[in-house]
């Protein structure tokens, strides 16, 4: 039963919840839909750890998609073998999670340290960036550390077929059955961690600026030529 539940009804508990919940946030409190940037209290942190962080959940993003949506067949298909698959999975994935992690640690330092900004954080975003960091650097061990001393899993078997059975509602969760703990954490945690989008701010990442190249540009003058110019009127 507790199989059942973790590797069948809690996927898709969370999907619904990302689905139904970012939908109502939308529609109905699209105000809210917004990530304030707390540039202005300090821009030297942030603009370090940002710019590193987003760089890094894209890598990541890209890894998890080669490994978990493309089947282990389509690599064998192209010729690239086991061996050479996990070299670079190891260390393109490696890379991609220091990035995330450092950024991560930065901006919860940041948020400890500045009184300014520690001020204008919500639980929320501190549950945000502490979730985030626990699938980052879970992942990123697996990925530097336990990959290369305890034993190179082929996740491609197991979850990889399983996280792509959830699509076609058939989930096949015996296969999940021999998947180490730790991995087994990584994935809990990161489905929890899509069910929290739509209640934080990481539901910015569906706000995509389609529209940004070819709106008007925005127009901006000096404050100090708008006060010249009016005193010479009065």
């Amino acid at each position: 039963m507790e199989e059942l539940f973790w590797w069948i009804i809690f996927p898709y508990i969370c999907g619904t919840v990302l689905i139904v919940a970012t939908f109502y946030r939308f529609v109905f409190r699209g105000k809210s839909w917004t990530a304030p940037s707390t540039e202005i209290f300090s821009r030297k942190w942030l603009r370090i750890a940002s710019v590193v962080f987003h760089y890094g959940i894209i890598f990541a993003f890209i890894g998890h998609v080669m490994g978990m949506l493309i089947p282990k067949g389509f690599y064998d298909s192209i010729g690239v073998d086991e061996h050479t698959y996990h070299v670079f999975a190891i260390a393109g994935g490696g890379v991609a999670g220091l990035m995330v992690v450092f950024g991560l640690v930065v901006m919860l330092i940041r948020k400890f340290s500045l009184p300014r900004v520690r001020t204008h954080t919500s639980f929320g975003d501190y549950f945000t960036i502490v979730l985030l960091l626990l699938v980052a650097g879970m992942g990123t061990y697996m990925t530097l550390i336990y990959n290369t001393t305890v034993v190179s899993y082929e996740y491609r078997v197991s979850i990889g077929p399983w996280f792509r059975s959830l699509f076609t509602f058939n989930p096949l969760s015996e296969l999940m059955l021999g998947v180490p703990t730790l991995f087994k954490v990584h994935v809990i945690l990161a489905f929890l961690l899509f069910a929290a989008i739509p209640f934080t701010r990481l539901v910015h990442m569906f706000s995509f600026p389609l529209r940004y190249p070819t709106r008007a540009p925005q127009q901006y003058r000096s404050r100090d030529r708008y006060n010249k110019n009016r005193d010479n009127t009065q």
